[in-house]
């Protein structure tokens, strides 16, 4: 079945990568899983490793020249090279370890075609690099329509911290104005960049340097522009190679807002 990628669009290779991965994670979940220590306290598991081979296999029938980035495997093929891969597979792997299922599959080529799957829910969200869509368990794609009327924000209070003192995600918690206008979430995955395109969030928010070239963040990013989100670093400037953290929000009013607390804490 691989091979029956080789003559597909970006987008049917990042949705078929994803796809294989999810199905990787969802077989594994709840078993006993080995952990493979990283850095601080960070760790994979054995799902992490299966479920990204298993998009390689999918990226290597498909692209055989194209480099890729993996989030375990590390770099594959040419950094420098015109076509690069970024592939998280499983994006919320401490939530995976202790049986939450709040996990993403992310899969995106550069400035390109990009793929989030949610495994137990059964949704891909996906874009070409100029519309996205969402795609439901074989039911007709819905294009990714982005709302702010949730209120919801999603704040990742993970570390690293690299913008304090001047900026800290746990103060714009406590700002009078965000607790008036808005209800903080913690979901600890990309997957909440997804749901900003799809309108289930009216916006997410974290710290971090270099997120555009970021395994984790490069797909959630791609959808997110093509939905019509706002997108910009934490200093409102639009994301780039040199942004640090990032802020997505379904509107310029909700984005202007939260950009009007972080500055009055920075």
């Amino acid at each position: 079945m691989i091979n029956s990628y080789t003559g597909s669009d970006d987008a049917d290779v990042a949705i078929a990568g994803a796809r294989a991965g999810a199905d990787v994670v969802r077989s594994m979940y709840g078993q006993w899983l080995p952990r493979i220590d990283k850095v601080a306290g960070d760790f994979a598991t054995a799902a992490d490793v299966a479920a990204e081979e298993s998009i390689l296999d999918v990226i290597r029938a498909a692209r055989p020249h194209d480099a890729v980035l993996g989030e375990e495997g590390g770099q594959q093929g040419a950094a420098d090279g015109v076509r690069q891969w970024l592939v998280d597979p499983l994006c919320g792997t401490l939530n995976y370890a202790v049986g939450n299922m709040l996990v993403a599959v992310n899969v995106a080529l550069r400035d390109g075609a990009a793929a989030v799957a949610d495994p137990f829910n059964g949704e891909v969200f996906f874009t070409d690099g100029e519309t996205a869509w969402v795609r439901h368990d074989g039911a007709d794609d819905a294009l990714l329509t982005p709302a702010p009327a949730s209120r919801l924000v999603d704040v990742n209070l993970d570390p690293p911290f690299p913008s304090a003192p001047s900026f800290r995600a746990v103060d714009l918690l406590a700002h009078p104005e965000f607790v008036e206008r808005f209800r903080p979430r913690v979901v600890s995955t990309t997957l909440a960049l997804a749901w900003v395109a799809a309108g289930k969030r009216a916006a997410y928010v974290t710290d971090g340097g270099d997120l555009f070239r970021s395994v984790h963040f490069a797909a959630g990013i791609a959808l997110c522009r093509a939905a019509g989100c706002v997108v910009t670093g934490i200093d409102g400037a639009p994301i780039g190679e040199t942004s640090h953290g990032l802020v997505v929000a379904a509107d310029d009013d909700t984005h202007g807002l939260l950009m009007s607390m972080i500055r009055s804490r920075s």
